[in-house]
């Protein structure tokens, strides 16, 4: 019952606001959150601290404030995808090289698109299947709440998105359409298990990489193009593509993790405030056989897709 009123009396209103008058309102959110609502602010403190020690206390809590300011940005944006229309969403949301994925396209080939939780993916979400040839997908795990899950999902999709739950992923591409598929993957939150990660190195830190995509690509045979958004000014975002490999069967074992990773690494390191801090992302333990454990992953890797 909390959940439909959230939804009917509160965000779905709201969403029909201008984002500039949005925006004024949570400008004041802003205010409360660095002062009387410190939201997850240990969370958020101590990833960034541990993530650039080089830094002086002063310019991380700047890190700090301008995630926040950041943050807030989201809050708004995200109730305005739930009514925003094609006309605002291509205005706003753009795609600088497009043509790396329309050259992919014409091969024949689908894509697995990746990246992490940087500036404004929710909007691309929404839009991907209106600035790309490809039948856009998106992989993410089922919401706690059917009916949040449901509403959000919907909305989502309404341009043509194909939402999958993550432990649906292989019937999907088992039954992909006919044309070629660009699969969205966000693949920078902490795993559900450390010992069936990827380990490296991350923002000075031992840290484990959800394995999935790369797994996906050598199955499959996608290619992997890198994505990051840019946010060149308040309310407007450009999407960047790089392509990764379009040939994932002659990679190695982790070359096409450590490419996205390090990719995304760069990105944060150039800009952090628009990456995710209040993630509790490195809360898994590093086990304590992690070179032995590695041996074992490749291995198993080179069985599946390897074989000679």
């Amino acid at each position: 019952m909390l959940a439909r009123f959230a939804y009917y009396c509160l965000i779905l209103p709201v969403s029909y606001l201008p984002l500039p008058v949005m925006y004024a309102f949570t400008d004041i959110f802003y205010l409360l959150l660095i002062t009387l609502i410190p939201y997850r602010r240990e969370v958020v403190r101590n990833n960034i601290k541990r993530s650039f020690p080089h830094l002086t206390p002063i310019k991380q809590r700047r890190i700090e404030r301008k995630f926040y300011r950041h943050l807030t940005d989201l809050l708004a944006e995200g109730a305005k995808n739930m009514t925003i229309s094609e006309r605002e969403l291509r205005k706003r949301f753009k795609v600088s090289n497009p043509e790396v994925l329309e050259a992919l396209f014409q091969n024949n080939k689908s894509v697995l698109l990746v990246s992490g939780h940087y500036n404004n993916w929710e909007w691309l979400i929404t839009g991907q299947n209106l600035f790309f040839s490809h039948q856009a997908a998106g992989i993410g795990m089922p919401m706690t709440s059917k009916f949040w899950d449901k509403k959000i999902n919907s909305r989502r999709s309404r341009f043509g998105m194909h939402i999958i739950h993550a432990k649906n992923v292989h019937d999907f591409f088992k039954d992909a359409p006919s044309v070629p598929t660009a699969t969205l993957v966000l693949a920078d939150q902490a795993p559900a298990e450390g010992r069936k990660s990827y380990w490296m190195d991350f923002l000075h830190q031992d840290t484990p990489v959800i394995f999935g995509p790369e797994l996906l690509a050598n199955k499959y045979d996608q290619a992997v193009v890198f994505f990051h958004v840019e946010k060149p000014m308040r309310g407007h975002y450009i999407m960047h593509l790089e392509l990764i490999t379009d040939t994932p069967l002659q990679t190695s074992w982790g070359e096409i993790t450590e490419g996205q990773t390090k990719r995304l690494e760069k990105i944060i390191e150039q800009t952090p405030q628009f990456w995710i801090w209040s993630h509790k992302r490195w809360k898994r333990e590093v086990p304590q056989d992690l070179e032995d454990l590695k041996k074992q992953q490749e291995a198993k890797f080179d069985s599946l897709f390897r074989k000679k």
